[in-house]
């Protein structure tokens, strides 16, 4: 006889921290609250847009680009929902707002996709699951991964070699044959994309961009590594989601920025959960899964802990 697959939802549903009623409320998608945020959101990027531009000629445009630079990383945050098909009802509509992000980012919006599937299935388990962060061995190792020195080169890597029609053996893992074509066009288009944009600044003599998007996106990426470093590294390498993963308690804006990424255990339970219904899965689920109470720097401190002991 199969044996029957043990997924995140079935543990949930079998552990009773949740009935199927529940879950149904909790899984209905709507335009309304995604559109409302993103209206928001666009006041904040021109907030932090409008700093720049006040500091322009003053020392005082690199902390701007640095605050602006934390807005546009956490275009993950919203790509990674538009990924679930759960920023809006419409897969039409999370896939532009998916591939706008990646545009910024870059992150190509099907690779990602391809990937992130994997990471659900194969999550923290070494080998298997492509977005997995070792816990790092050392101090040094530590602070180069939070200095995003590691995952520009990644990517930049991982985009030009999709670009030229190629795939590494994990990649071709994931990602199904007939998609293959369809990855290469795709970092293709967005390369295309790019130097339509440079060249613009070129020929129009106007730089700004590289000081409103470019500096900033530089600036604010290890930003990014610090706050995707608290969701997994330092957890078990099992299947089990109640050890694997990491909540964190943060506070309100941090919440706004990650389109409440920061209930990661919950995500993983149950995916389908839009964001915005994430706080209340919380209630449900908070004393089955592993929290931390004191946000990521109490999660880095967890973490930093680890590699101290390991060394001694």
């Amino acid at each position: 006889m199969t044996q029957a697959i043990v997924t995140p939802l079935t543990q949930a549903l079998e552990e009773g921290k949740l009935n199927r009623g529940e879950l149904k409320s909790l899984m209905q998608r709507s335009d309304g609250p995604a559109l409302c945020k993103l209206a928001l959101w666009m006041l904040v990027l021109a907030g932090t847009t409008t700093l720049i531009t006040l500091a322009w000629i003053s020392w005082l445009i690199w902390p701007a680009m640095f605050l602006h630079g934390i807005v546009l990383v956490h275009h993950f945050s919203l790509q990674h929902e538009c990924v679930h098909y759960t920023v809006f009802r419409t897969r039409k509509l999370n896939n532009i707002v998916g591939q706008i992000c990646g545009l910024i980012i870059l992150l190509p919006h099907r690779f990602f996709r391809y990937e992130h599937c994997d990471h659900h299935t194969y999550t923290q388990l070494t080998g298997q699951d492509p977005e997995l962060i070792p816990l790092p061995k050392t101090f040094g190792e530590y602070l180069l991964y939070l200095s995003a020195i590691p995952y520009w080169t990644a990517k930049f890597t991982e985009v030009a070699r999709h670009a030229m029609g190629r795939l590494s053996d994990t990649e071709k893992r994931f990602i199904p044959k007939a998609e293959h074509a369809a990855v290469y066009r795709d970092a293709r288009i967005m390369l295309g994309i790019y130097v339509l944009i440079f060249s613009g600044m070129a020929v129009t003599g106007w730089w700004g961009l590289i000081w409103y998007w470019i500096i900033p996106l530089f600036l604010g990426e290890p930003v990014m590594r610090f706050i995707r470093m608290t969701e997994h590294v330092g957890r078990p390498t099992v299947a089990q989601m109640s050890e694997n993963t990491r909540t964190n308690l943060i506070s309100a804006p941090w919440r706004f920025l990650c389109w409440n990424m920061n209930y990661h255990a919950e995500h993983h339970y149950v995916p389908l959960v839009p964001y915005h219904a994430l706080p209340r899965l919380h209630e449900k689920l908070r004393d089955h899964i592993y929290v931390e109470p004191r946000g990521y720097f109490g999660a880095h401190r967890e973490i930093l802990r680890q590699i101290r002991e390991a060394r001694a």
